[in-house]
């Protein structure tokens, strides 16, 4: 098992559950990001956590993430990932 500190917060009206990973994550296939996604939602789920899940993570100097397109605008910002970081609030063991 494997703890995750998260940002559980409200942004533009939408619950968002973020979770910051690691730069290896971006090396994984669409299918694997895809299931540790829906691995996440699930356990977000179980845990009583309303929102949808997010990830986010960087490498070198750029971020990226993946999140529902509406979102991509507020990802796609300059500060949206020291935004993510500065809102750590929970911790999720999945």
């Amino acid at each position: 098992m494997t703890k995750y500190l998260i940002a559980h917060v409200r942004q533009s009206g939408q619950d968002m559950i973020i979770f910051p990973l690691d730069s290896s994550f971006g090396s994984k296939s669409d299918h694997a990001q895809e299931e540790f996604m829906r691995t996440f939602q699930l356990a977000a789920a179980g845990a009583n956590l309303a929102g949808r899940v997010v990830v986010i993570w960087r490498s070198g100097n750029r971020t990226y993430f993946r999140a529902p397109p509406a979102w991509h605008s507020f990802f796609k910002s300059p500060n949206a990932y020291a935004f993510v970081m500065a809102n750590l609030n929970k911790e999720l063991t999945i």
